[in-house]
């Protein structure tokens, strides 16, 4: 929640495109708080950033606030009306992507993860294997229904348990939650594997979760386009390679495990380096990382899948990361809490 006040600020720069912090004392003690200090008119700016409704530019005396629309008000704008960073692959991401979490936050997701490092050496070998289980169970049906799969939980409990299919589904959703379990069962055969990442160990990922699913292997070759934005991924094939290794070079580089996951989610999603199938490698991929340093895995049961297509079209569009940083913090605590 913001005060009166704060809401007052926030409207004043909304209606100016770029505001200084003296502009803006002026203007507040012009309208109703006439004795207010800058120091004050400061710390209201901090929250209004903080809440990712404002922006800061520049830097000392050429500091500047812009507004920031929220997601309801970016979304309700028609897709090819709103103005894009870059309606193609920006370059400049790569340096943006490097700062996705602050040092507070590194902090926090750790001293999180210490309960799930704890509570895992508690369980036997038999209730470690359960907690396996239902954690493939959830995210299989999860990440498949974010990419429209039409299975249920209940559905895709049988068929990973029972192997029995769902009447009137199609083989093909079968096949997507169970490439999902076979992609886990990989990773947590050989934990270790995915701590130092290559081009090839994504591209053996993304094979195991598109096998049987008439998706061509390895790097694209054509043009892909994304429903619901204008941006349009690399479509040159040597610059996807380039781009693929660059991304494991900053993965490789990167030492908090939680950053190293959310790098290579919205990155994947980004490049789009395969035909299809993109955004289930990136998530799985990042399961992988997690993993590998012992961090726990999401399975993303609760998040809704229309906040979270929000989340990459606004990194696609804007390179925000974000409502995307809030989704996987979120998801990330609540599966701390609810496995192992």
């Amino acid at each position: 929640m913001i005060s009166e006040r704060q809401q007052l600020i926030l409207e004043y720069i909304k209606s100016n495109e770029a505001i200084g912090i003296a502009d803006i004392a002026l203007f507040v003690n012009e309208n109703g708080y006439p004795t207010l200090s800058r120091i004050t008119i400061l710390r209201d700016l901090e929250k209004l950033i903080l809440l990712n409704r404002i922006r800061k530019v520049g830097s000392a005396r050429a500091t500047k606030y812009e507004y920031v629309l929220s997601v309801d008000e970016y979304f309700d704008i028609d897709p090819d009306v709103r103005v894009l960073v870059s309606d193609s692959f920006n370059f400049k991401v790569w340096d943006k992507i490097k700062t996705v979490l602050t040092k507070e936050e590194v902090t926090h997701l750790n001293k999180v993860n210490q309960k799930y490092v704890s509570n895992s050496k508690t369980l036997s070998s038999a209730l470690l294997r359960k907690e396996y289980e239902r954690l493939t169970i959830e995210f299989s049906w999860k990440s498949s229904k974010i990419e429209g799969n039409t299975y249920t939980l209940l559905d895709t409990e049988r068929l990973i348990k029972e192997h029995k299919q769902a009447e009137g589904k199609k083989q093909e959703e079968a096949t997507m939650i169970l490439n999902h379990k076979k992609a886990l069962d990989f990773i947590f055969e050989q934990p270790e594997y995915f701590k130092e990442l290559s081009v090839k160990k994504i591209e053996e990922l993304h094979y195991l979760l598109v096998d049987g699913l008439e998706v061509g292997s390895g790097v694209r070759k054509r043009i892909v386009g994304i429903t619901g934005t204008a941006y349009r991924p690399l479509d040159n094939e040597f610059q996807i390679k380039e781009a693929l290794q660059k991304l494991v070079d900053i993965i490789n580089e990167t030492t908090e495990p939680t950053a190293k996951a959310i790098i290579t989610i919205l990155m994947i999603s980004y490049i789009q380096p395969f035909e299809d199938g993109n955004k289930r490698t990136a998530r799985m991929l990042a399961n992988a990382i997690l993993h590998a340093h012992n961090f726990c895995q999401l399975s993303y049961r609760s998040v809704d899948e229309i906040e979270y297509k929000k989340a990459m079209l606004l990194f696609y569009e804007q390179n925000d990361f974000n409502y995307f940083k809030k989704i996987f913090s979120e998801q990330f605590i609540q599966a701390v809490n609810i496995y192992f």
